[in-house]
């Protein structure tokens, strides 16, 4: 995937100098595969016969996968992109990908589809961390 995210980051008319096209384009398909990667865990965590206690982790997974959508979305339209505000969807994003690793981790033991999802969300989390970092 991050070949589109680049080709499309490339074909861009206008300049991108004030952003490090790496670090956006790896974000950008750290959110989207997050986003999958919950969706599918919750999924998954509904079909387990110990639904109830996975109640936690099914909602984490929702929140996770809207944020890291929107993430996704608003740092791929680059047109008078509003540093403020990609910094605050960032932030919101990193939060709600480490409060998903966390609850998934706790179920990692007994459910696969929780160890995979924690993995997709630590790297999200680490891939925001990345590009706040490149934009001080």
């Amino acid at each position: 995937m991050t070949h589109h995210v680049t080709s499309m980051l490339d074909t861009y008319p206008k300049d991108l100098s004030g952003v490090d096209k790496q670090k956006l384009a790896e974000c950008i398909e750290a959110c989207f595969d997050c986003a999958q990667t919950c969706t599918a865990c919750a999924d998954a965590c509904l079909a387990e016969d110990t639904v109830v206690e996975l109640s936690t982790c099914i909602r984490k997974n929702a929140d996770c996968a809207d944020i890291c959508v929107t993430t996704g979305n608003l740092l791929s339209r680059q047109t008078g992109t509003n540093t403020e505000v990609v910094r605050a969807v960032l932030e919101a994003c990193r939060a709600a990908c480490k409060s998903c690793a966390d609850e998934c981790a706790q179920h990692a033991e007994h459910h696969d589809h929780c160890r995979i999802c924690a993995e997709a969300c630590r790297r999200c989390e680490q891939a925001c961390a990345d590009l706040l970092a490149s934009l001080d």
